[in-house]
């Protein structure tokens, strides 16, 4: 029985691979850089892994790209909204939280703006 992969990440994951053959990266450097293992990284090239946005950050860096760049291609974000992603950008470069907290307080925030803006359309 196959599975189906989601397509968000499939197209995620052909960007990163499109971005470091630019690099003239092989997918052992960029691993290296990003601290992943090498089957990691290929399976999230190729769809079938989910990244976590610490993952995706680190392989922004990596590709010399913005971690919003990476977000917007994973659906994280959406990338007409420039004033969520300040908060966004901010929230990712505190170094005092963990990863899973950082994604935990951008996961309330977008719940409070979907609150504001469904009383708001009231």
């Amino acid at each position: 029985m196959a599975s189906t992969k989601p397509d968000p990440y499939v197209k995620l994951g052909e960007f990163i691979k499109r971005q470091r053959e630019l690099g003239q990266l092989s997918i052992r450097q960029l691993a290296e850089m990003c601290g992943v293992s090498n089957p990691y990284l290929s399976q999230i090239e190729r769809g079938l892994r989910i990244p976590s946005s610490m993952i995706l950050q680190s392989l922004a860096k990596g590709l010399r790209l913005s971690a919003e760049t990476l977000y917007a291609q994973a659906g994280i974000m959406d990338p007409q909204e420039s004033e969520e992603s300040d908060v966004v950008k901010s929230i990712m470069r505190d170094p005092d939280i963990s990863a899973r907290q950082r994604e935990m307080l951008i996961d309330m925030y977008r719940s409070f703006r979907k609150v504001n803006e469904a009383e708001a359309a009231s």
